[in-house]
């Protein structure tokens, strides 16, 4: 774990795990907005969540008491839309939650043979027939356009296994290789960064995830600085290649470390 080499002028902060888990706010989160904001420092709030867009997402924000504006929310859904509409008008097969479904609703919908195969989290809905299904849709042709490839994330109850494994099976099993929107896409920071008007060199990441956050930041040359809260595990920290720039018990340790 090495010191940070640069001064820190801006800060992504994820949320689910650095900020929250479920609906319970981490202890310190409100402080430390609230001080960085009084330092002038920047922040952006990128999240791989894929059950809400950024409207809801800046609602239960507030609804935790933290001042968090929309416009500073980067998300994988928002990502995902963009990704489409720079191809112009794909069709796609959403393999998304109803709560984000209307995202997508400019974009022709393809059953049989969609440009595109987009994931995003459905919670109970996976199962063995709609696996094979978009299995059977990229034999056929299609693209698979995944949100993220998450393994899991914490919630109140304990660790829930995400979408990365139903998207690790689809690849073994078509010989495809997904594209990655979210999290820990390079592009995904560097657009969070370049709204700031800040150098990634220049930007840190705060995360819970050694791979996604931590991992995906590096790679886009953010410094990495990886919390003890939400889905990390020490275990998985030490046994992992990603080695984070520095690693803080909490959120609330972020302003000290700042200073």
């Amino acid at each position: 774990m090495a010191d940070i080499k640069t001064p820190i002028a801006g800060v992504l902060l994820d949320l689910d795990g650095v900020l929250y888990v479920d609906n319970q706010l981490i202890p310190g989160a409100n402080t430390t907005l609230r001080t960085l904001r009084e330092s002038g420092i920047p922040l952006r709030f990128i999240t791989n969540t894929s059950t809400a867009n950024t409207a809801q997402l800046a609602h239960k924000l507030r609804a935790l008491g933290l001042d968090v504006q929309e416009a500073e929310i980067f998300s994988a859904v928002n990502a995902t839309r963009d990704f489409l509409a720079a191809q112009g008008r794909p069709s796609i097969l959403p393999v998304v939650a109803a709560t984000v479904h209307a995202e997508f609703a400019a974009l022709p919908t393809d059953e049989h043979r969609p440009d595109f195969v987009v994931l995003g989290d459905i919670g109970m809905a996976w199962d063995y027939a709609l696996l094979n299904r978009l299995f059977n849709l990229l034999m056929r042709g299609s693209e698979l356009l995944c949100m993220h490839r998450n393994r899991y994330w914490q919630t109140e109850a304990g660790l829930r296994m995400d979408i990365g494994a139903f998207v690790a099976g689809l690849e073994y099993a078509s010989g495809k290789e997904a594209i990655v929107v979210g999290k820990p896409s390079a592009d995904f920071f560097r657009q969070a960064t370049a709204s700031m008007n800040l150098p990634p060199e220049q930007v840190a990441i705060v995360g819970d995830d050694i791979e996604a956050d931590i991992g995906g930041g590096q790679q886009a040359c953010l410094t990495g600085i990886l919390v003890r809260t939400g889905k990390y595990r020490e275990d998985q920290v030490r046994n992992a290649s990603i080695k984070p720039d520095l690693i803080i018990d909490s959120i609330a340790a972020l302003p000290r470390l700042l200073e």
